[in-house]
């Protein structure tokens, strides 16, 4: 324990944003570059080094926090950087989108706020950058095994990084025209400039991983051809089928569902178009969807200069703080959360739903028709009287999804079984019922947090690794029904 007094000494404290008026008026990352540094050492210095790291439980990627705590508080940044890597191949994704469950099951966090185990991991990885720490790791020789993973998301390039540095050659298959998946086409660029993506990519050509982009499985090239190309196959290729909202006005121009809007603002800072072919500008702009997409499509409408933002949510509003006899520590709380997007302006509102649109003599829509709702016996129902209509002359639809896409044929060419919840089923190697061929992320499990999708891209490597070789020197797996302490 580097500082037996620290969490007695120093209260905790998180990066600096940028002014609302200044970041929106660009795309850039909403915090003060370089604003952690001179804090980090005495926020690592909080954490308790406690004799049962729950934070280890609360994290799937079993990440190794109180090391890299101790190290982070002593500024050894090059051992810091070691032992984080050490359980997560991109730290700097997971410390700028994961939603920190380990600071929910901070022992600390029982009595006082949490380490801050999001600030500190990103700041190791941005000094292990900037300092040279990070370097290709090309394997001592090659096994002579060929693997295709088929998608390019977090858990895609997680079980390639793995599989190349076990010295297969792996091939990964991107539907889109460049690397990243929704890391690259679903996330703003001011939640994650895609620099850090761009630097991963060519740190995994340097070891020897293949990038084939443009490319769908299933349509543009045969499950069955694939398969017959490569020793084993990881479907990596997420939970992307968009859930719907099936109300009169659906068919109304203007109304989109999230992954059509955000990915063609991601396009634009890509150097694809100049404006967005949806935009925001001047219009008054309903987020349908109350989660982290729905922060999302909040933030890029802010910074397209609309007119106004609302957000819907069907649910009531979460509590500011744990309910420890519905959500005891450590469990992941669900709680209301105020992202740099809310901060930017706009309103929330909660229990309401949709129940129609309304366009004008063009098919545009125009307003958006809604209803109180509340819990009644345990189901939603609506109240009556309360039926209002709001501007709506953009909507996006950001509820969720429901499952791995069908419409490509995938699952079908590759004859795969489905569990229950309509996503691929596995076993605990995270095999299909088709030998040779595996699964992980979001496409296994349903749609979740990018540290499951690394942890499980991990998992599903070592998997291809025993079914290849016998054996395996990679990481022990998660189990693909281990939902640990997260829901």
């Amino acid at each position: 324990m580097a500082d037996p007094k620290g969490f007695l000494s120093h209260g905790r404290e998180v990066a600096t944003s940028r002014p609302v008026d200044e970041r929106l008026k660009d795309w850039n990352e909403v915090y003060v570059p370089g604003s952690l540094l001179p804090i980090i050492s005495k926020q690592a210095s909080r954490c308790m080094d406690c004799g049962i790291p729950f934070c280890h439980n609360g994290c799937p990627l079993g990440n190794l926090i109180p090391e890299w705590n101790d190290y982070a508080y002593r500024e050894d940044w090059t051992e810091a950087s070691e032992r984080l890597h050490a359980t997560n191949n991109f730290p700097e994704f997971t410390g700028r989108l994961c939603p920190a469950p380990c600071e929910s099951a901070c022992v600390l966090g029982i009595n006082q706020p949490p380490v801050t185990i999001k600030n500190v991991e990103v700041s190791i990885i941005d000094k292990a950058w900037d300092s040279g720490d990070v370097k290709p790791q090309a394997p001592e020789r090659l096994s002579g095994k060929t693997v295709a993973v088929i998608g390019s998301g977090p858990a895609g390039l997680a079980a390639a990084q793995q599989l190349t540095r076990a010295g297969h050659t792996v091939a990964v298959y991107e539907r889109a025209d460049r690397v990243g998946g929704l890391l690259r086409y679903g996330i703003p660029e001011f939640k994650m400039e895609k620099r850090h993506i761009n630097r991963r990519i060519e740190q995994m050509r340097a070891e020897g991983t293949r990038f084939r982009t443009g490319i769908e499985i299933g349509r543009d090239l045969k499950a069955t051809d694939l398969r017959k190309r490569y020793d084993a196959v990881v479907i990596a290729a997420g939970a992307t089928t968009a859930r719907d909202l099936p109300v009169p006005g659906r068919e109304l121009k203007g109304v989109y569902q999230a992954m059509e809007y955000l990915p063609l603002a991601n396009k634009v800072q890509e150097g694809d178009y100049v404006t967005s072919p949806v935009t925001a500008e001047g219009k008054h702009v309903v987020v349908i969807g109350g989660g982290d997409t729905g922060a999302d499509c909040v933030g890029t409408a802010h910074r397209q200069g609309a007119a106004s933002v609302t957000q819907l949510e069907i649910m009531p509003r979460p509590g500011d703080e744990r309910n420890p006899a519905a959500q005891p520590w450590p469990t992941f709380p669900m709680l209301y959360k105020v992202t740099s997007a809310h901060e930017e302006g706009g309103e929330r509102v909660y229990s309401v739903s949709t129940t129609h649109f309304e366009g004008d003599e063009d098919g545009n829509v125009q307003w958006l028709h809604l209803i109180e709702v509340e819990f009644v016996d345990g189901k939603l129902t609506q109240k009556s009287g309360t039926e209002r209509r709001i501007p709506a002359q953009l909507v996006t639809l950001a509820m969720g999804f429901t499952g791995t896409d069908r419409a490509n044929g995938l699952v079908e060419q590759f004859a795969l079984d489905l569990d229950e919840r309509g996503n691929v089923a596995r076993d605990a190697d995270f095999q299909t019922n088709v030998p040779g061929v595996f699964v992980a992320g979001d496409a296994g499990r349903g749609q979740s947090l990018i540290v499951w999708a690394i942890a499980e891209g991990r998992s599903a490597a070592r998997g291809v690794d025993r079914f290849l070789t016998g054996i395996s020197d990679l990481p022990a797996p998660i189990r693909p029904t281990d939902r640990s302490l997260v829901v």
